[in-house]
């Protein structure tokens, strides 16, 4: 089996918080938002043996507990992620799995097979926004994509499942509805960085998601992750 990779980090510490973990990026994406900071991956081929990935897996076991499949959408590649899933459960490794919910299926597989414990789901829009954002009909497959999420978190074969919402200056208003969505899950409010956009800082998310009354984290270039909301 080939997969198409993206690059490889041994070691991290932000991709799956409280966690040591090695990333495996996989390349090729469907979506094309305008502020996705792996554009190098998005498109190309660098086709490798899955052999030679999950050794690369197995050469970090001694300073990760964890693997995190990140891209690109690691999903696209559906049959080659479950093998590289499964593969590091077999070692006894922790799997995680950032992705933009385009693939439902993929998602139903992993997580019917309990080959992954956390699941960092990008929402990037408002619904009716969706399909123009990603520049790809893609609304209704994130939807299937938030129940798959939702239904293995409470049955128990997903243990964390984050919904990570990429904010811009000028989209605030957009939070409360996908903060009503994604109910019943972790909401992560990131800091929406691009060229041309003055970001948000920390004060302004928080004062954002102040009216929610539920618990958030929050991202920064200039703070890190800190939480915030009731009880914090």
């Amino acid at each position: 089996m080939h997969v198409n990779f993206g690059g490889f980090v041994p070691i991290s510490t932000v991709d799956w918080r409280g966690r040591a973990a090695c990333t495996v990026f996989l390349r090729g994406c469907p979506a094309r938002c305008f502020y996705c900071h792996n554009i190098a991956i998005q498109g190309g081929e660098d086709l490798r043996d899955a052999d030679e990935i999950i050794a690369m897996i197995q050469s970090s076991r001694t300073v990760a507990g964890a693997v995190v499949f990140s891209g690109g959408e690691p999903t696209l590649q559906g049959p080659a992620l479950v093998h590289l899933a499964a593969a590091a459960r077999n070692m006894g490794l922790s799997v995680g799995l950032h992705t933009n919910g385009i693939f439902p299926r993929v998602l139903e597989d992993l997580t019917g097979r309990h080959l992954v414990e956390m699941i960092a789901l990008d929402i990037k829009t408002t619904w009716e926004r969706y399909d123009e954002l990603l520049e790809l009909a893609a609304a209704d497959a994130v939807k299937q994509s938030l129940a798959v999420c939702k239904r293995a978190k409470a049955d128990g074969s997903l243990g964390t499942c984050q919904a990570v919402v990429t904010l811009f200056r000028g989209r605030e208003d957009d939070l409360p509805s996908i903060a009503e969505a994604t109910r019943d899950l972790d909401l992560v409010l990131q800091q929406g960085v691009a060229p041309g956009f003055v970001p948000l800082t920390r004060q302004e998310l928080e004062a954002v998601a102040a009216p929610l009354g539920r618990k958030v984290r929050i991202r920064t270039r200039e703070d890190g992750e800190v939480g915030y909301g009731p009880e914090q």
